[in-house]
């Protein structure tokens, strides 16, 4: 019982701190407008960069970063050290049910009629927290892919793909219990997310979508 209010109270007090969605909140304090009817409609970083320039872009980031990193410590501090509940003799599942929760209320957020943006940062610097070894690699599909192509939205994708692979193949190696637990957990995120980009997905099939460029 004790677990499974640990397991329901993570993800409740997860889910609605991720509905704070920080690109909203950034650009109506810094614009006083809604970055949902500009660009690419997305209330996510990569259209606060393209529509309001780096500085909003910036503390958007900042205000991600912070958001996902809180969530994991706090549930891993509490649930763990303070109330002694440990799943599967490492403190990856707590992790990964806080992390998870952060990225869906970022998705679909409560306080903004569950529109939100795509989640690629809030799950990067999330799982960077909850697993750092899988969380780079991907992280290194994800720069490779942009560099050669120069289409976010690919690079995304491309690193949500082999999430779920990698994070069975490092657990495995590291030997970590729950290991089909946590994959399902990344394969999760990476349907969710990956389903988020089916219109970048349709403009990189009409060769449509917009490339990054480095220079600007």
């Amino acid at each position: 019982m004790k677990e499974f209010l640990c397991i329901a109270v993570t993800a409740i007090c997860s889910y609605l701190f991720g509905s704070f969605n920080s690109a909203l909140i950034v650009c109506r304090l810094l614009k006083h407008d809604d970055i949902r009817k500009y660009g690419s409609k997305s209330a996510g970083l990569t259209n606060v960069l393209r529509v309001y320039g780096k500085l909003p872009a910036f503390i958007t980031l900042l205000c991600d970063l912070f958001k996902g990193v809180i969530a994991v410590v706090l549930a891993r501090v509490i649930v763990t050290d303070v109330l002694g509940v440990l799943f599967f003799g490492d403190r990856l599942f707590i992790g990964y049910v806080a992390g998870v929760c952060v990225v869906l209320g970022h998705i679909f957020p409560l306080y903004y009629g569950f529109k939100g943006g795509k989640g690629v940062l809030t799950c990067c610097t999330t799982m960077l927290v909850v697993d750092p070894v899988t969380t780079l690699l991907c992280l290194a599909v994800f720069i490779i892919v942009v560099y050669i192509t120069k289409y976010v939205s690919l690079g995304s994708v491309s690193a949500l793909i082999v999430y779920p692979f990698f994070t069975g193949i490092i657990q495995s190696v590291r030997g970590f219990n729950g290991i089909w637990i946590n994959v399902a957990f990344t394969a999760l995120l990476a349907v969710l997310i990956v389903f988020k980009h089916k219109a970048n997905i349709i403009r990189l099939k009409n060769h449509e979508e917009n490339k990054l460029s480095f220079k600007k």
